[in-house]
């Protein structure tokens, strides 16, 4: 499917997106899946370096929008910009995300590290949620998708991962509300649920994580440009058709039947 068809506005002008966490890893592969099939994208994140490092490796039309996606102001100030430079909006890849430390016993986890994660994963995503909501209501003719990034941990923990495994759940439920209050504005929302794409993020998983059992094992990982083709899937579907929640994961890692 073409993503020029994806533009009820103007036929003839790509379709728009905003990719959050777009310096590195998932968020800089989906840009570039979308700018490969003709969207124009807005890139979001913390490192100005890393994001323009992404624009440069993208064949399409970029914006690049420093932002934290916790802080209120910096998220209304990323979806103004794009609005003054594409006057709409399409797509928001809702993928900014933080870890939090790792291997922290419940009981140790500082309040500090609690609160970060939960301000990144849950609020961040939300506060781009709310103000991406309120752009595809208003704008002429109505109506957008959001895809958040939830993760394998929305379903299933891993041993002392108590805030980033919270988060991900909640944001299970953020889907859930958004597809629903979206319903009359054509709104469509859904989640992709991703399980060791390889990144740096899970680098690890080639030296071996803590498993459920208590022991370390290492992990196999998937491609992350298989992720970002599963999201571009979803993204290119008329509005009329939504794929509410994906699973897409390394085949052969431990988590049917984790544990």
């Amino acid at each position: 499917m073409n993503a020029m068809r994806k533009t009820d506005a103007d036929p003839d002008r790509s379709a728009i997106a905003v990719v959050t966490g777009a310096g590195s890893g998932i968020g800089r592969a989906v840009a570039r899946a979308l700018s490969d099939a003709g969207w124009s994208v807005a890139l979001a994140g913390r490192r100005t370096g890393a994001l323009e490092e992404t624009a440069a490796a993208l064949p399409g039309d970029t914006l690049a929008v420093r932002t934290d996606v916790s802080d209120p102001q910096e998220v209304d100030a990323l979806f103004a910009a794009v609005h003054e430079r594409y006057g709409r909006l399409d797509l928001l890849f809702n993928n900014a995300g933080t870890t939090g430390p790792g291997g922290v016993p419940l009981d140790e986890l500082p309040y500090s590290a609690w609160q970060k994660v939960l301000h990144t994963n849950l609020t961040g995503s939300f506060l781009c949620a709310q103000a991406a909501f309120r752009r595809m209501k208003a704008q002429d003719p109505r109506g957008g998708r959001i895809i958040n990034n939830g993760s394998i941990s929305a379903h299933t923990p891993r041993p002392d991962s108590v805030a980033y495994t919270t988060t991900k759940h909640g944001i299970t439920g953020l889907t859930k509300s958004l597809s629903l209050d979206g319903r009359p504005y054509r709104i469509a929302c859904g989640q992709i649920d991703i399980g060791n794409a390889s990144t740096d993020m899970t680098e690890r998983m080639t030296r071996g994580v803590p498993q459920a059992n208590g022991e370390l094992a290492v992990e196999p990982v998937m491609d992350v440009a298989d992720v970002a083709a599963t999201v571009l899937h979803m993204a290119q579907l008329p509005l009329e058709a939504n794929i509410q929640f994906a699973t897409v994961l390394a085949t052969t890692m431990p988590y049917v039947g984790r544990g």
